[in-house]
């Protein structure tokens, strides 16, 4: 039973990172290669099939190639993705999160994944 639920939720986590990778595409607000990374995540955990399509898909496919063949993210994609998430988690901490010990947990940990994500190789 939990198996089943753990794939569900996957396989509905993938569909959903699809589709805002794809409106990333259009929009220059959404990163597009971090949705499609985590819709590759989700879909090799649930569904073979879902995970093959992805791959073979011809413009969501590179996105994800590119990065697992090491040619790394567009630099575009890294900055949109630190704006995003910096906007979202500054809001946060200032007027989500009453106790400052977890604003500041949550600082060090965006700073943490604005260091991994500019760590990452960049495509041009």
């Amino acid at each position: 039973m939990a198996k089943g639920l753990i794939r569900f939720l996957l396989i509905i986590g993938g569909i959903v990172s699809t589709i805002l990778g794809v409106i990333g595409i259009i929009l220059p607000l959404l990163p597009t290669t971090p949705f499609l990374l985590l819709a590759a995540y989700c879909f090799a955990r649930s569904s073979d099939t879902l995970y093959r399509h992805l791959l073979e898909t011809k413009w969501l496919g590179t996105y994800i190639e590119n990065f697992r063949s090491g040619k790394g993210i567009p630099l575009k994609t890294k900055w949109i993705a630190v704006i995003v998430l910096w906007t979202s988690s500054f809001y946060s901490i200032i007027y989500i999160v009453p106790l400052r010990i977890v604003q500041l947990l949550l600082f060090g940990v965006v700073l943490y994944i604005t260091y991994y994500i500019f760590s990452l190789k960049t495509y041009r």
